[in-house]
């Protein structure tokens, strides 16, 4: 196994829980790669794990060749790893473009040039009209939006993307996918985990399926649809055997 991101045996329990049991894969550079599973799969446990929010119980964590299991989140983010939360959460106070150069600032020292910057991905992200608009007066399709310009300003070589298409509508989830595909054109590696399977097939090259902290299966969008172990975990077993 090799790959920008590496992952194996990682383990974890919450108690009586077995959140991640052995999980193993690898996300070559470049790319969008795919984490999907129903609630409870232990999806966003993985990803606090690789973003050095939580520790493993067991397993190793490797980026672009290194351990980094249970660095820092800072120190993650400063290695090249971004990632978004599941629930955008802005600063109340702090306006777009203050909020995305704080994160401009992770690579780029001067503050005017770190402004530049900042403006320059508000306007990528659709934000170039609310660059004075504090976070707490924004639409939830404008929070999803800065999230995606922040996690992005930190400058990563992997993003990982925590269920940004939750709560939009599906012309919102279009729009987000195009901005999510241009991004990996720029040789941005992409690890998204998503409830809306839609915007996951639409954009990953590979796709892993956790089911009760377990890998269930793993290969292209395409043949995992098909697959018999993920049509039960999604739908039940009945369907499945129909």
């Amino acid at each position: 196994m090799a790959g920008l991101l590496e992952i194996e045996a990682i383990s974890k329990r919450f108690r009586g829980l077995q959140a991640l049991d052995n999980v193993s894969f690898a996300v070559n550079e470049g790319g969008v790669f795919g984490v999907i599973g129903a609630n409870g799969a232990g999806k966003t446990t993985l990803f606090n794990i690789i973003s050095g929010a939580m520790k493993p119980d067991g397993g190793i964590v490797r980026f672009a060749g290194q351990a980094v299991t249970g660095r820092t989140p800072s120190s993650l983010c400063a290695a090249g790893i971004g990632r978004t939360f599941q629930i955008a959460r802005p600063f109340p106070d702090l306006t777009v473009l203050e909020t995305i150069r704080v994160a401009v600032l992770c690579r780029v020292r001067n503050m005017r040039a770190a402004t530049t910057r900042a403006a320059e991905i508000a306007s990528r992200f659709g934000l170039a009209r609310k660059l004075d608009r504090p976070g707490r007066h924004l639409s939830v399709l404008e929070r999803k939006r800065l999230e995606l310009a922040r996690a992005y300003a930190t400058g990563p070589r992997l993003l990982l993307l925590d269920e940004v298409a939750a709560g939009l509508r599906p012309g919102e989830v279009d729009d987000l996918v195009e901005i999510i595909r241009t991004i990996a054109g720029e040789n941005i590696t992409i690890l998204m985990i998503e409830h809306v399977l839609a915007a996951v097939f639409a954009l990953a090259w590979r796709v892993v399926v956790l089911d009760q902290g377990r890998v269930i299966a793993e290969g292209p969008p395409q043949d995992v649809a098909k697959d018999a172990k993920v049509i039960e975990a999604y739908l039940g077993a009945g369907y499945a055997a129909a």
